[in-house]
């Protein structure tokens, strides 16, 4: 008898993410993450600012180009807030703090984030007296 009510609960628990995806997959996306601004000025605004924001989910794109639902969460809170008249450096600075200095394609310099900028000047100073050693070793 235990055996079986084991067996059960565990295929219960195994099934459970079948039963839960589908109604979290039927949640519409928010209003403005496929629907533009209708002033041209601010939706050409969301749009640079949205170029330059990357999407959490894919890393690779910016919230304009992907389709997951991450981004159309973003570009839906952009648009939302460029409507509203909002500056967009000030939602890029919203994002930035909410997200951290990943979400932007050009992170500021910080205490995080300068070895990305200092990294490749170190990398041609040392290519540099590489490659000086090695030519002055032929001379």
């Amino acid at each position: 008898m235990t055996r079986i009510s084991g067996l059960s609960v565990l295929l219960s628990l195994l099934l459970l993410p079948c039963a839960v995806t589908p109604a979290a997959a039927a949640v519409p996306p928010p209003p403005f993450a496929y629907r533009q601004i209708e002033d041209p000025a601010r939706e050409a605004a969301a749009q640079e600012l949205m170029e330059t924001l990357r999407c959490l989910t894919c890393q690779s794109q910016s919230i304009a180009d992907s389709d997951a639902p991450m981004a159309g969460s973003m570009r839906h809170e952009v648009r939302t807030r460029i409507a509203a008249g909002e500056d967009p450096e000030a939602i890029r600075n919203w994002l930035i703090r909410r997200y951290g200095d990943y979400v932007s394609y050009s992170p500021p310099v910080g205490a995080a984030t300068w070895p990305l900028y200092a990294g490749p000047l170190v990398l041609l100073l040392l290519a540099g007296m590489l490659l000086r050693h090695r030519l002055g070793k032929r001379s």
